[in-house]
């Protein structure tokens, strides 16, 4: 099991943690919201919980608690810029389906 982080997505949590001056790391999960059934979740975190899966790619923690794991298993972050827009994407081979607005997803 795994989650991954592209040298983008790095790069922007890193100078994120260090201009907020603390934080381990990027937690991501799961909820149960939307059209879809399921939205990605995702703050900065200032420590490693004890139930927490911890993956590190390009020197940067994801945080990924127990209950999420198996919705989220494989799944890439990446951050990208669009025209005027910049965010994070998730790339999940598990993903069958996304709503219209793109808030949710279906497993």
């Amino acid at each position: 099991m795994a989650v991954t982080l592209t040298e983008a997505a790095a790069r922007h949590v890193t100078r994120y943690l260090s201009r907020r001056g603390k934080g381990v790391g990027v937690r991501l999960g799961v909820k149960t919201t939307g059209c879809s059934g399921m939205a990605y979740k995702l703050e900065y975190a200032d420590e490693v919980g004890p139930e927490d899966h911890v993956f590190e790619e390009h020197g940067v923690k994801v945080l990924v608690d127990p209950k999420s794991l198996p919705y989220i298993d494989g799944t890439e972050l990446d951050f990208v810029r669009e025209g005027l827009n910049e965010g994070f994407k998730f790339h999940n081979p598990r993903e069958k389906d996304r709503c219209g607005c793109g808030e949710s997803f279906r497993i």
